[in-house]
């Protein structure tokens, strides 16, 4: 069984939502370093690019490792969008990377979004970028 069966089984009431599964990061490394701080409780909080569909709160989205297995069913909690550099302490101690500063946050996440880009971005244009600021409940598997 996949995750979502085993938790669309405890939890029926979901049964008619089709979550998106995807995973963090933009390497299998990354993506099973960051599953890994998720699964221990310390990463509650993600963002990324404000572009296509933005997820609600309330939403289920299924968080798979590096190889694209499913591994956890996240819950959206808090959505907010503001520029990159608009990121609070708060939020970045809920991203749970690094020393969980924001300033390490800033700088992870500047190298992050201009090695993803499809263009060389300045520290200004990157700063400006439309961000998704997400919190979220891990809320299967239950024992975590």
């Amino acid at each position: 069984m996949s995750v979502w069966s085993d938790y669309i089984a405890a939890h029926p009431e979901f049964g008619d939502e089709t979550p998106p599964a995807d995973q963090f990061g933009d390497s299998p490394a990354m993506a099973d370093e960051l599953l890994s701080l998720v699964l221990d409780g310390r990463k509650r909080a993600t963002a990324g690019l404000a572009e296509g569909e933005i997820p609600a709160v309330g939403e289920h989205w299924i968080m798979t490792d590096g190889e694209g297995r499913e591994r956890a069913v996240l819950r959206t909690r808090e959505i907010r969008v503001g520029r990159l550099d608009s990121v609070d302490d708060a939020f970045a101690w809920d991203e749970g990377e690094g020393d969980r500063s924001r300033d390490y946050w800033l700088r992870e996440h500047r190298a992050f979004f201009r090695r993803t880009a499809d263009r060389a971005l300045t520290e200004q244009e990157v700063d400006a970028l439309q961000v998704v600021f997400e919190r979220f409940d891990l809320v299967w598997p239950p024992e975590r």
